[in-house]
């Protein structure tokens, strides 16, 4: 195995997942208070689940993102 290859390979899909997560959370947050869905103090619980099927992972990664 090549270890930078691995490695790099890591990271760039760590950051995708990063960035794209961060829009996609923004935008759905702003969507539900300009509907009134949520309050703008509210603590939202999120989770993430990773899978790679072909080793077997199945991580999940609970958390807690504050309005206020």
């Amino acid at each position: 195995m090549n270890e930078d290859r691995f490695n790099i390979d890591i990271r760039k899909f760590l950051k995708v997942v990063g960035v794209t997560s961060q829009r996609e959370i923004e935008k759905t947050v702003r969507d539900a208070l300009a509907k009134g869905a949520i309050k703008d103090n509210a603590n939202l619980r999120a989770r993430v689940t990773l899978s790679m099927p072909e080793v077997g992972l199945e991580h999940v990664i609970e958390g807690e993102i504050g309005l206020a």
